[in-house]
């Protein structure tokens, strides 16, 4: 999230500093003698970042096997950041690309940063390597790739040509080359056919406007079109989404809007954002938001459970406000950052988050996976760093996607306690405990005892 006066992080994500590519040394070892280093500007060694090596003949396009054909949108899924599947060693590897594979569902890339090195660090010469090992992995995994077109090379926000900053990953580029980069856009969109669905930019980023205490909506607007634009020549049937705008929200703030509830008031000027882009935007395909459950100001009000509500106020928002565009969610977070959470309790919060988007009728819900490197505490990761292991958060998401894709319909059953919430279609339902006590409790007409923060599944059979 982004705080409101300055553009920065307000909670701890983990933002790259480089790109990781575990198992890649070898690869470029052996392309040495066909490595061009291009030469920097004068004055870019004293501290702009890092040269950057370019091949000198450019890479061929990636062989990709086409996404599996599905009956609908599978609605839930991951975003890749630093470390993932292709990080890890062989063996890990192959039990993680499993946890992916099982039940295909929506994966999502930056195009830059979180895993994938600057894919133009001079105008006109490329580097794909890390963003086509990306590529591959989540067509390998079954996915329904989704590309997030964020962030810029340096050059294009001030920084020398053949460098590269990633203290800087958060800067936009400067509006004299919005065109350049619909341009690299454009060319992402003819390197991968087979990714047809599109997020413009991030949270936001370097769009915050000090003087006025407010987000430049209008240049990212100017920039989201000539993205939209230049997608859309490369193959009209590509999906692209827009604002992907931080939602906050405060118990009090003078700048507090009238969509509100007990979790607290969501911030006017994100709102006001969204309208402008709504008004303003050539086209979309779907609208694109990212928001946490806490408030700035106060944290988890009145409790952890009943935060996550404000989801469902602005996945409703947004469906009134834009016509009923489908809703992603491009991350969502359940916690501050010093929150104090075994994985049983943290599990539960975020099944009763997915309900949420299910309940408003999200049409996406991407995971930001804070996933670590071997031998790192990995709280709410999909598997475990030091072994490929799973953890509960995988199979949260293997199951939602089973059971509740965009469209499913819902039923209603009967819980006799209300301290027991409960998802459920046709032949399947998933119970959360949402209390730290043992509860005995019928639901659906059966007896259950569900344990501490317990998370349940059930078929619905008779």
């Amino acid at each position: 999230m982004l705080d409101n006066g300055g553009g920065r992080h307000a909670r701890r994500r983990y933002i790259p500093r480089g790109p990781v590519a575990a198992g890649a040394g070898l690869v470029a070892l052996a392309m040495v003698v066909g490595l061009l280093v291009v030469a920097a500007q004068r004055g870019a060694d004293r501290g702009e970042g890092v040269a950057a090596t370019i091949l000198a003949t450019p890479q061929p396009p990636p062989s990709l096997e086409a996404p599996p054909v599905v009956d609908s949108w599978p609605r839930w899924g991951v975003t890749h950041t630093q470390y993932s599947a292709d990080n890890e060693a062989a063996e890990v590897r192959d039990r993680v690309k499993d946890l992916f594979s099982r039940v295909p569902m929506v994966q999502n890339q930056h195009i830059m940063g979180w895993g994938a090195g600057n894919p133009e660090p001079a105008p006109g010469k490329y580097d794909f390597r890390d963003l086509d090992r990306r590529v591959k992995l989540m067509a390998s995994t079954k996915a329904q790739p989704v590309l997030t077109l964020c962030c810029a090379p340096d050059w294009m926000k001030g920084g020398a040509e053949g460098r590269t900053s990633w203290g800087k990953i958060e800067v936009a580029p400067r509006r004299e080359h919005f065109a350049d980069y619909a341009e690299l856009a454009a060319t992402v969109a003819k390197r991968y056919p087979t990714v047809t669905h599109y997020m413009v930019w991030n949270e936001f980023k370097g769009f915050w406007d000090e003087a006025h205490n407010n987000w430049d909506v209008e240049a990212y607007t100017d920039l989201y079109n000539r993205v939209y634009d230049a997608l859309k020549a490369v193959n009209p049937k590509i999906q692209v989404g827009g604002p992907y705008i931080p939602v906050d929200s405060h118990i009090s703030s003078a700048n507090s809007s009238t969509l509100k509830g007990p979790w607290g008031a969501v911030d006017s000027r994100p709102l006001e954002s969204i309208q402008y882009w709504l008004d303003h935007k050539k086209g979309a395909d779907f609208i694109v938001v990212d928001a946490s459950s806490a408030t700035n100001d106060r944290g988890l009000v009145p409790d952890e459970f009943t935060a996550l509500k404000k989801f469902s106020a602005v996945t409703t928002w947004l469906r009134q406000q834009s016509g009923d565009l489908p809703v992603w969610w491009a991350e969502w977070y359940i916690s501050p950052d010093n929150i104090d959470w075994d994985e049983q309790h943290r599990t539960a919060v975020q099944t009763v988050a997915m309900m949420e988007f299910a309940r408003s009728g999200a049409a996406t819900a991407l995971y930001w996976n804070p996933q670590r490197k071997g031998g790192d505490d990995c709280p709410g990761c999909l598997w475990s760093p030091a072994d490929g292991q799973e953890m509960p958060m995988a199979g949260l998401l293997s199951g939602f996607t089973r059971w509740f894709p965009a469209g499913a319909r819902l039923v209603d059953v009967p819980v006799s306690d209300p301290r027991v919430q409960v998802l459920a279609v046709e032949k399947q339902m998933i119970m959360v405990n949402t209390t730290n006590a043992q509860l005995a409790v019928q639901v659906d007409g059966r007896p259950f005892q569900l344990g501490p923060y317990a998370v349940q599944w059930s078929d619905r059979g008779r």
